[in-house]
């Protein structure tokens, strides 16, 4: 009787031990789930989806910024944080910024790969929503993979952009 009362005691202790860990690790688990993907800074910049973005785009006759992540990609995550820099924050008002996850896309994804489907990757659009393929990153391969920490290079890209529109006009 006196080993089955140590015995039960004991899977209670287990038991209790491994409730207070799963509880313990139920925060991060969450945290980890809310920033799939990288956290883009979705109160600072007016994220919108694709038809959407390109119909405000032609309304508004502004440039489109457009990114392809997707959640498994840590070099999105990592490029998720250009997107809380000041003044990235402060341009993405001159634009009409989408952010598709490619593997949700894959369609809308296939009709901007001039150069691969890799991610991430930054195209900048006309008001009418067509693709400039001139403005990208001064490098051979993978042309439209910006920086991951450093925002100049997509603050470059959004000036080309708002350029080329400006002598449009």
């Amino acid at each position: 009787m006196n080993e089955m009362t140590t015995t039960g005691s004991a899977a209670s202790n287990r038991r209790r031990v491994l409730a207070l860990m799963m509880a313990a690790c139920l925060p991060l688990v969450t945290a980890i789930a809310a920033h799939a993907g990288g956290d883009w800074n979705d109160a600072g910049v007016k994220w919108q989806g694709y038809e959407d973005g390109l119909a405000a785009a032609k309304k508004e006759n502004k440039p489109v910024c457009l990114i392809f992540y997707t959640d498994w990609c840590p070099h999105c995550a990592n490029y998720s944080k250009v997107f809380h820099d000041d003044k990235v924050v402060e341009k993405s008002k001159q634009f009409v910024m989408i952010r598709l996850n490619k593997d949700q896309n894959d369609a809308i994804s296939g009709k901007y790969a001039p150069d691969g489907q890799y991610i991430p990757r930054t195209f900048f659009l006309n008001s009418k929503g067509e693709l400039q393929p001139d403005i990208h990153e001064q490098r051979d391969q993978y042309k439209y993979f910006y920086s991951e920490s450093d925002p100049a290079g997509v603050l470059r890209g959004m000036d080309e952009a708002l350029k080329k529109l400006e002598s449009k006009s």
